[in-house]
């Protein structure tokens, strides 16, 4: 541990995850800005998940010895919800007094998203309720808090998708909105020494990816990870949420200081077009 981001504030969104065997890019972001020193309030609209990352921070911390081994806490909510988002800004101040680092990393696919010819609107609706207007709701939210310390950084998850693919639109779309409102906010919001940047994701071996692909196929899990696997250029095996945060603890801490408005792609090559 090197304390790269210590003594920041930071918001998971995100931050609990699916069941499966490996960790969630929402659960490693969080566990690794609290060993770089961060304190990281951790969301999810599911309670329980967000305090089992909250717990496992805490036990990191005692075990580590750690005087502020409670340095991490939970909360439940709905980014679709704009009166949960600015609860959201809410609770990290009255918590912790500041808001220094909001990563947005919720997400959904799947569930009926298809080509255009055969996506019904309901699921186009959907999924860009969650992906695009939901980080929209998060970020709305925090911008007046950070403008008002002068300073903050937001670090949103993307994905490959939004430049490759053609079976899933809606998701596609959503993702490359997101790319888009990342500069946008970047654009609007340099003056006041806010930085936002996004991850643009290739296949990672989480449980939201492998596991969910695996139960709403019926395939064994084991096929759908040497499947994803044989695609990625990089040694031909996918990527962690392990791989995912520690981008965001890079983009998210002083190192990055300068950079704003990029979409940095962690993907093994895949956006390269390498064989």
């Amino acid at each position: 541990m090197t304390d790269r981001v210590a003594g920041k504030i930071a918001v998971v969104v995100g931050a609990g995850q699916t069941d499966g065997e490996t960790v969630g890019n929402g659960r490693a972001i969080a566990l690794l800005l609290a060993r770089e020193g961060a304190t990281v309030l951790c969301v999810d609209r599911i309670g329980e998940r967000a305090r089992e990352t909250a717990d496992l921070i805490a036990g990191e911390r005692s075990a580590g010895g750690r005087s502020d081994a409670a340095a991490a806490s939970s909360m439940a909510a709905d980014i679709m919800v704009a009166a949960d988002c600015a609860r959201i800004v809410a609770e990290a101040r009255a918590r912790y007094g500041r808001l220094d680092i909001l990563v947005n990393n919720v997400g959904i696919g799947g569930g009926g998203d298809a080509p255009a010819h055969r996506l019904e609107e309901d699921v186009f609706d959907r999924i860009m309720a969650v992906n695009l207007k939901g980080m929209w709701l998060t970020i709305k939210a925090a911008i007046p808090a950070m403008r008002e310390q002068k300073g903050g950084s937001i670090v949103n998850i993307s994905s490959l998708a939004a430049m490759a693919g053609a079976t899933q639109m809606a998701y596609e779309v959503s993702k490359a909105a997101v790319n888009r409102l990342t500069t946008s906010v970047a654009q609007s919001n340099a003056r006041y020494g806010i930085r936002a940047n996004a991850i643009m994701m290739g296949f990672m071996d989480t449980p939201m990816a492998v596991s969910g692909i695996a139960r709403a196929t019926g395939r064994p899990t084991a096929d759908v990870r040497a499947e994803r696997d044989a695609q990625v250029p990089l040694r031909g095996k996918m990527g962690t949420g392990w791989d995912t945060a520690y981008a965001a603890l890079f983009l998210a801490s002083d190192e990055a200081r300068f950079i704003t408005g990029e979409v940095l792609r962690v993907d093994g090559g895949m956006g390269n077009g390498l064989r």
